[in-house]
């Protein structure tokens, strides 16, 4: 085959967090206050536009293969704001001219976050999209709900996609533990749906679980027949997971696969271009460059890294 119709045969998905991608006009219904230009993060709108192209560049960046561009074919994207930060990121920023449409939940998260999909309508026809409500658990904070959509590929057939972005650990990783194994649950439930009508389903589950491979929710989610293809991920530039805290790295963003979509899956790794990293002065190395530390404005991407897995239609 030559390569440009290996590239013509080529699917690219590709997951990852924003770090807080918010406007700047404050949401009376929402605790966006930190994200606004009179808090002490200073958010801007010359900074909140700087903000999305940087997004938008980190997403095409993702479709080299290669010496060639390719434009990647569906992106989930965790902690963006709003269907204005989706349009702006769709339709005004660097990714104008890719000819992105997108989809989003509207979750009950307090600080206004969601998670989102941006797909090509060249290479999938979406069909159907839902978000599903995680139901209140114990006494902790409503969490995001679970963006679903299904799409027909360049071959007819149709992808089942999940965006995930799990309960963080900020109250304790033990603490919250329970939690994110009630969104596993609800994630595998909503997963049996789609196997009950279709047991031979293309499944595909992008998105931030804030945890790690082994850790028992993301064990949960293998156990339910799933891959997590991204477990051994890793970056040509020195990254060796998604995320690095206290100069460890360490992978809380994922992608599995069903085992019909395993017949077509090709790799998966982390895209740590040169210009997403920045040295780690304190435990060496490099580590994303992040956008802010704290209130500090550090002029960055987003402290998480982009995953791209790659199939062949």
């Amino acid at each position: 085959m030559n390569f440009a119709l290996l590239l013509l045969s080529l699917f690219t998905v590709v997951e990852l967090n924003c770090e807080n991608l918010f406007d700047t006009a404050n949401d009376s219904l929402k605790n966006d206050d930190e994200f606004l230009p009179s808090s002490a993060y200073h958010w801007t709108p010359s900074r909140y536009w700087r903000k999305v192209n940087r997004i938008g560049q980190a997403i095409l960046s993702c479709g080299m293969l290669d010496s060639a561009n390719v434009v990647p074919d569906l992106i989930a994207l965790t902690e963006v704001e709003n269907d204005t930060v989706m349009h702006d990121l769709a339709k005004r920023s660097l990714l104008r001219r890719a000819g992105y449409e997108y989809v989003m939940t509207d979750s009950p998260d307090q600080r206004g976050i969601d998670v989102a999909m941006l797909y090509s309508p060249f290479a999938f026809r979406l069909i159907n999209h839902h978000s599903i409500r995680i139901p209140s658990f114990r006494d902790f904070r409503p969490t995001r709900d679970i963006l679903y959509c299904s799409g027909e590929i360049i071959t007819g057939d149709t992808l089942h996609v999940f965006v995930v972005h799990a309960p963080s650990r900020s109250d304790g990783e033990a603490a919250t533990r329970p939690y994110r194994l009630f969104v596993a649950d609800r994630l595998c439930a909503a997963i049996d749906s789609v196997r009950a009508v279709s047991p031979r389903a293309r499944v595909l589950v992008m998105g931030d679980f804030n945890d790690y491979t082994g850790d028992k929710s993301i064990a949960q989610i293998e156990n339910h027949r799933l891959q997590d293809v991204s477990a051994h991920a890793r970056g040509t530039h020195g990254a060796r997971g998604t995320y690095r805290y206290r100069g460890d790295w360490g992978s809380l963003d994922h992608i599995f696969c069903s085992e019909a979509l395993m017949e077509r899956f090709r790799e998966c790794h982390i895209n740590d271009a040169p210009f997403l990293l920045e040295e780690d002065k304190k435990y060496g190395g490099v580590k994303p460059r992040r956008n802010y530390q704290g209130p500090k404005y550090l002029n960055g991407f987003s402290d998480h890294l982009p995953l791209v897995a790659v199939f062949n239609w």
